[in-house]
């Protein structure tokens, strides 16, 4: 990360002027964001707060890394978008090729295991660290995009009445506030409060929140992969008897010849951190299929845990006056249960919906006062897929908290019969796995030869 911040020059709203962008948060989201602003501004200035770290050191801030991420194919195919040929940096980097559909033993009650299929979806499997550290060795090749480490940003700062950001107020190491200007702010900081004190600030209504209580608890350890002939299987995903049991789990591979693995449960039947509990809990799965596989291999590490209370849609695209120059991106919006692996996915989507607005914008001539309308309206679709996908099977619990749909139970037995019927046939089973890696969008299942037939499915179970 360069610890300068380059001149500014001309300030001005119109894409063809090209003045600087402002990036909060360097994790995936921002990262993205700068891949996508690159060809844009004449200078996109990340600043991230952490201190610089080796490549595949976790940072302080995303605890969450320690546990297994999945970069669905949809995400890893919105990155090569943004950054033509970084599976290959990826692949050189030592993420790993996973056929996640005849590669992964997916065990769900009723399917022990899951028909296994190549249904042509593919992906990579790395740590969370690896992927970050390729994006920023990405980012960094970029002409336009400068770097600044130990920088928190503590205010985006507005003018003209609110209407209209106009920079940020950052803090060094060495304690001293400066003000940065921008034409544009991305706030990729995570938590999103940034854009939310701007909006108080500005006099804005603060928008409508959808929550999901899950109170779901992770513990994650690192396993050298044993040498086994006989194994099928890259990885094991094990899904919980619900909503009896919480307990399930995801192991996958990682750069380095080992296992992930991250268990997971809610409520007061969370896995615990110390090594005895954490095989117990393993050994209490659904199926024994992990606990066989690690009980013999060496753990590499600590035990990590992460908690995780609620997943969270703010709808920004319903405040209707949003200030002109701001953007919030992936967690700042919408975060979602990390068991689905979507996040990083979701991110890269958006920022490559951002990039197609600001190519329209620049061909039209346009400005940036219409960017927050355009791209939060258009955001909504884009989340709605990842959104049901996780609120559905997580309203399952009746401990979980919200607002189920109003014909969630028909849902449910909907997604049941989608289940069997993908089992049998395998065009199904390709569908479902391209909706759940984020190719296709869920209302792909409403085309009338899929709704026919699983409807005839649902009166049979």
């Amino acid at each position: 990360m360069s610890n300068s911040i380059p001149a500014h020059g001309t300030s001005s709203t119109e894409l063809g002027s090209r003045g600087r962008a402002v990036v909060i948060g360097a994790g995936i989201g921002g990262l993205a964001a700068a891949g996508a602003l690159a060809s844009h501004f004449h200078q996109v200035l990340v600043l991230e707060r952490d201190g610089p770290s080796a490549p595949t050191v976790v940072r302080a801030g995303t605890p969450q890394a320690r546990h297994v991420h999945g970069l669905l194919a949809g995400g890893l195919k919105a990155l090569a978008e943004l950054f033509p040929g970084i599976e290959d940096d990826l692949l050189r980097a030592g993420a790993l090729p996973l056929n996640g559909s005849l590669e992964v033993r997916v065990e769900r009650p009723g399917f022990d295991p899951y028909p296994a299929r190549d249904l042509g979806v593919r992906t990579l499997a790395a740590s969370r660290a690896l992927i970050e550290s390729v994006l920023r060795e990405r980012v960094a090749r970029l002409p336009a995009v400068a770097s600044r480490s130990s920088c928190r940003v503590t205010a985006i700062l507005h003018g003209d009445g609110g209407n209209r950001v106009t920079g940020v107020r950052c803090e060094d190491d060495d304690s001293q506030l400066r003000d940065v200007p921008a034409d544009l702010v991305i706030d990729a900081s995570g938590r999103g409060s940034l854009t939310l004190d701007l909006l108080r600030a500005a006099g804005r209504a603060l928008p409508r929140e959808t929550t999901i209580g899950v109170d779901i608890g992770y513990a994650s350890a690192s396993y050298e992969i044993p040498h086994d002939p006989g194994r099928r299987w890259k990885g094991v995903m094990t899904f919980p008897q619900a909503p009896q049991s919480s307990r399930g789990a995801l192991m996958l591979p990682q750069e380095g010849g080992r296992w992930l693995l991250s268990l997971g449960g809610r409520g007061n039947d969370k896995p615990p951190g110390d090594e005895p509990g954490f095989l117990e809990f393993a050994r209490q799965l659904r199926t024994p299929t992990i606990y066989n596989a690690i009980r013999h291999a060496g753990r590499v590490g600590e035990i990590a845990r992460f908690a995780f209370p609620q997943s969270r849609w703010r709808h920004f695209e319903q405040v209707g006056d949003f200030p002109a120059g701001l953007l919030p991106i992936g967690d700042a919006i919408c975060t979602f249960n990390p068991v689905y692996g979507q996040g990083m996915s979701v991110a890269a989507k958006q920022a490559v919906l951002l990039r197609r607005l600001l190519d329209m914008a620049a061909r039209d001539s346009g400005t940036l006062a219409a960017m927050p309308n355009a791209y939060l309206t258009a955001l909504v679709p884009l989340l709605e897929t990842p959104w049901a996908m996780a609120a559905i099977p997580d309203f399952i619990f009746p401990q979980t908290q919200g607002e189920r749909p109003p014909d969630f139970s028909r849902t449910i037995r909907l997604g049941m019969a989608m289940q069997r019927l993908a089992a049998r046939r395998p065009e199904i089973h390709k569908l479902t796995v391209e909706v759940q890696h984020l190719l296709k969008p869920r209302s792909a299942y409403r085309r009338p030869m899929v709704m026919a037939r699983l409807l005839l499915e649902s009166l049979r179970g």
